[in-house]
């Protein structure tokens, strides 16, 4: 606890000097919205290459900032990529590497041990904003630890229906809290804090016009940091009656398969190296998720229309993206496989930033960046001065926001020391370039990948480079080592 207050300390003594002294910085602070959508895959937006969804109001903030091509979570699964963001540290580094609180399957090893709850010793970026003055709300999906451990423990001066639960028992209101809790099943409780809906309410609607409130009754002089993370589009598939109609006809016009929920598979088969389980669909045709997809970009458009509405839009950062891969209930090609596992489909994200004055409209990026960079990259929007003792793994992105070309991480890192629920088994990847490298710790296999000539990973190309194999593996090891990994256990 005494660390942790130290670091906060710096952080205030810090921020108006930086702010004093950074270049290029407006006088008014900008507002800073951070909108994370829930296992949105890279392909799932038009502006990404669908062609049956429909995302107008992301394809519009697109339009008006910088997309990115090549984004990645650092994990597959949500709680490991949320606690990234917060804290700007890789998982491995924060031992908390599996959605809490994991399923606890085993293998030839047992999984490792992990912590249930983003610790309170981390210092997280609403922190360090509410140190420098910023207003910090959360509004949404928290999943980083139970009662003690919440957003209002953690830096937000508000918590609106952020709890230790990862999905809603249901998206329609009361959202499953009209049911008995299961004591064993914190998913169950529904979405606490919200029981005074109405009939019809929609879950993406009501945390959208909670976020509106909360910009509308603002302090004039205050900027503040708005983190929205939805809980769309996790499952259970359930969508608007007349979004499912309207693309069910657009399935049929296109001729299409009617696909309206998710796929069910064997979950306690565990398939190393292999896209099976599940099958994975070859093109996006579900029309409950493409139903899903809509109403969360309406709900993006709506909060947009109110910043121009207020005056706010040219003094706000927007930064959207997803917490990891597509689930299987979509099509993440032409990557290979989807959430849960470390190829591309699983970890590459749709990553959209609209900076007025700073990003140019219409722009595209295909340096690699990871979610560890959002923490130095809101600090650096807000003028306050790079904390790398914090943000350890994190690297500001906005000399790429501005336009810059060159390279800002020189690899990447994944770790996921367990067995999914999405038929994965314990691994690690590294990405150096072009090439990347996943290490299978079962039997201590690789394979290896050039991402540039083989998107889709097709193609193991391990037995042709063995010097890029050793040196990745190096990396590799050297990074566990540093970072302390949690390793599976001998059984």
């Amino acid at each position: 606890m005494m660390v942790r207050l130290a670091m906060l300390l710096a952080a205030l003594l810090l921020a108006p000097l930086a702010a004093w002294g950074a270049a290029e910085v407006p006088k008014a602070r900008p507002n800073i919205i951070v909108i994370l959508s829930d296992d949105l895959g890279w392909a799932d937006l038009s502006c990404y290459g669908s062609t049956f969804h429909e995302s107008p109001h992301l394809d519009n903030l697109a339009a008006q900032g910088m997309r990115f091509t090549q984004a990645y979570s650092s994990s597959p699964y949500c709680s490991p990529s949320r606690a990234a963001i917060m804290t700007g540290r890789y998982p491995a580094r924060l031992k908390l590497t599996d959605y809490i609180p994991g399923n606890g399957k085993s293998g030839k090893f047992l999984p490792a041990e992990m912590k249930m709850e983003l610790p309170l010793e981390e210092v997280t970026i609403a922190e360090v904003l509410k140190g420098a003055g910023y207003a910090t709300w959360h509004v949404g999906k928290w999943h980083l630890g139970d009662t003690g451990f919440y957003p209002q423990n953690q830096g937000f001066d508000v918590n609106i229906a952020g709890h230790a639960g990862g999905l809603p028992p249901s998206y329609f209101w009361p959202y499953g809290m009209d049911k008995k809790p299961d004591p064993n099943n914190y998913h169950s409780r529904g979405v606490p804090g919200l029981e005074d809906g109405k009939p019809g309410e929609h879950l993406c609607d009501r945390l959208t016009s909670e976020a509106m409130k909360l910009i509308e009754h603002r302090k004039p002089d205050q900027p503040f940091f708005l983190y929205l993370p939805f809980y769309d589009v996790h499952i259970p598939a359930m969508a608007k009656p007349e979004l499912v109609k309207k693309y069910q006809a657009k399935a049929a016009k296109m001729g299409l398969p009617n696909v309206k929920s998710a796929p069910t598979y064997d979950e306690g088969t565990v398939a190393r190296g292999s896209e099976q389980p599940p099958k994975l669909l070859e093109q996006q045709v579900n029309i409950t998720y493409a139903a899903m997809i809509e109403t969360m970009d309406t709900n993006v458009g709506r909060l947009m229309a109110k910043l121009g509405e207020l005056g706010l839009a040219d003094n706000t950062v927007i930064l959207f993206t997803s917490d990891n891969g597509g689930h299987f209930i979509t099509s993440n090609r032409p990557l290979r496989g989807c959430k849960g596992w470390l190829y591309e489909g699983g970890v590459r994200e749709p990553w959209l930033v609209r900076w007025p004055g700073v990003t140019k409209p219409g722009s595209t990026c295909d340096v690699p960046i990871i979610n560890t960079d959002i923490f130095p990259t809101l600090l650096e929007a807000a003028g306050l001065a790079a904390m790398p003792d914090l943000h350890r793994d994190g690297i500001s992105i906005v000399p790429l926001l501005k336009g810059d070309t060159k390279p800002t991480h020189d690899a990447l890192f994944w770790h996921y020391p367990h067995y999914g629920n999405h038929g994965n088994g314990p691994c690690s990847s590294v990405r150096v370039g072009d090439w990347k490298l996943i290490e299978w710790l079962e039997d201590d296999s690789v394979e290896l990948f050039n991402l540039a000539a083989d998107l889709s990973e097709k193609n193991d190309a391990s037995a042709q480079h063995p010097e890029i194999v050793r040196q990745l593996r190096e990396r590799l090891h050297a990074w566990r080592k540093e970072t302390d990994a949690n390793m599976p256990r001998i059984k």
